[in-house]
């Protein structure tokens, strides 16, 4: 068997050196392979389903994720300098048992997520299989559904390596296919660049501040609790700026090409619904787009099932990565099959899933400010696994305020995450910038605060002779 695609022994423990031999190419392709899901088409149309127009959508789209992606890029650069997965990172600022909260939460949303991303599909897929002859109902989405559980389990039980490899070799003939459905569906679109909806500027700024929280800035700020559990296997060799740069250009590209897309078709009439933007468009091509859209979820869903297992292992749970894995498919299995069965309700659910993702920015801020501006990027790594009970108040506080600071300034899918800033500026959404500024910001003060006791307490100590 080849070394590239052997077993994943490896749980939260630092990456050893010998076993670290991924490059930030590889990354590039991992990230690329998560990316190229129908949800950013449907995500880029909803510019203009807000009122913008086509230039405003993309310049929304390409200028947010600027700034989206370059953090997600610093995120990966914390990996690949400790060897150290995402959630155990974050015992630095949080301390041993503070850490345990964002560990929980991460580990209940990547299951959540395995389910709904692919529920998504399944409509879409059934579509092209009718379009291929190919005709069933529920029946035939719980064949699809099982279908792809399976690969996706598969891959993440064998661990890092198989994605690794699967995406490599994968997701170059996925951008191939994408490449020449873009020039079909740009060939047969007629795109109005400047057409608008919304009225006034009022109106308009609400649509950008929604489009930068959904697909814009919002985008890759999501996926920042993945991200060292993967540029932790990056050769020790490779300098922080080319992972910084394979990593971001991985999240960026395919977010902004799939995005612009999206909207391309939404401002020649196309509409924004999933089935419509694929199936009126692309026609033409049902079998390569068949394995595209399934494609999706597994290169999606891997990544989620992978780094449920780390983030259990980082809170405490001592079963083998592989196992965990295994119970994450099995509860994400289930919780699919209850979509497919209410799709009402797993709709909402999806609406609920994107809502809550506004505990992530606080959560960031902190992290980013006690690595890069108090530990001045180099971490004691040996302190993150030592035994104790710890919880650093600071970081606490300061990503409990911001929570309130980013619900405060949130307009959510459901009512209950609708936040009265939001509400009072006219259903704006700057929930990533005002819970990242207030927890960030609070984490810095309390924290130096606390350093600054440490340190006097150490001075004032007696000089034994």
């Amino acid at each position: 068997m080849s070394t590239t695609t052997r077993f994943d022994e490896h749980g939260i423990e630092p990456i050893p050196a010998a076993s670290r031999d991924s490059t930030p190419w590889q990354q590039f392709w991992i990230w690329s392979g998560a990316n190229i899901a129908p949800i950013n088409w449907v995500l880029g149309a909803l510019g203009v389903t807000l009122g913008l127009s086509l230039v405003e959508t993309l310049i929304v789209v390409a200028l947010g994720n600027l700034v989206g992606c370059a953090i997600f890029g610093l995120f990966n650069v914390m990996g690949h300098r400790t060897g150290v997965n995402q959630m155990v990172l974050a015992r630095g600022p949080f301390g041993r048992r503070g850490a345990l909260v964002p560990g929980i939460v991460q580990g209940l949303l990547t299951m959540g997520w395995v389910g709904v991303n692919t529920w998504v599909v399944l409509d879409l897929v059934i579509e092209i299989c009718a379009q291929l002859g190919v005709h069933g109902g529920t029946g035939l989405k719980y064949l699809v559904a099982a279908v792809i559980m399976a690969v996706q389990l598969g891959l993440a039980l064998y661990g890092f390596y198989a994605i690794r490899t699967f995406e490599k070799w994968t997701v170059p003939a996925t951008v191939a296919v994408m490449a020449v459905m873009t020039v079909l569906a740009l060939g047969q679109a007629e795109p109005d660049w400047t057409a608008a909806t919304a009225e006034g500027p009022a109106e308009k700024f609400t649509a950008v501040t929604q489009l930068l929280t959904a697909i814009g800035i919002g985008w890759g700020i999501s996926w920042l609790p993945y991200s060292a559990d993967y540029s932790r296997f990056v050769r020790p060799d490779a300098s922080d700026r080319t992972v910084f740069w394979a990593t971001a250009l991985g999240m960026y590209v395919p977010t902004v090409w799939l995005a612009a897309l999206g909207a391309c078709l939404a401002s020649a009439g196309t509409g924004s619904d999933p089935s419509s933007l694929v199936t009126g468009t692309f026609g033409v091509m049902a079998l390569p787009v068949l394995l595209l859209i399934m494609h999706g979820p597994v290169a999606t869903n891997i990544l989620n099932l992978y780094s449920c297992s780390l983030a259990a292992l980082s809170v405490g749970v001592r079963i083998e990565r592989w196992k965990l894995t295994a119970i994450a498919g099995a509860v994400a299995s289930a919780v699919l099959a209850v979509f497919v069965q209410a799709d009402s309700f797993a709709q909402a659910f999806d609406h609920w899933m994107v809502s809550i993702l506004v505990w992530i920015s606080p959560w960031a801020a902190i992290v980013l400010v006690h690595f890069f501006v108090l530990e001045r990027g180099r971490i004691d790594v040996a302190e993150l696994y030592r035994d104790g009970d710890e919880v650093h108040r600071p970081a606490m506080i300061g990503l409990g305020l911001g929570l309130v600071a980013g619900w405060a300034w949130q307009y959510g899918m459901v009512p209950a995450l609708q936040g009265p800033i939001a509400r009072a500026l006219g259903d704006t959404d700057f929930s990533w910038l005002s819970g990242g500024l207030v927890a960030g910001g609070l984490y810095y003060l309390l924290a130096t605060r606390a350093r600054a006791r440490v340190r006097a307490g150490r001075a004032a100590e007696p000089v034994v002779r």
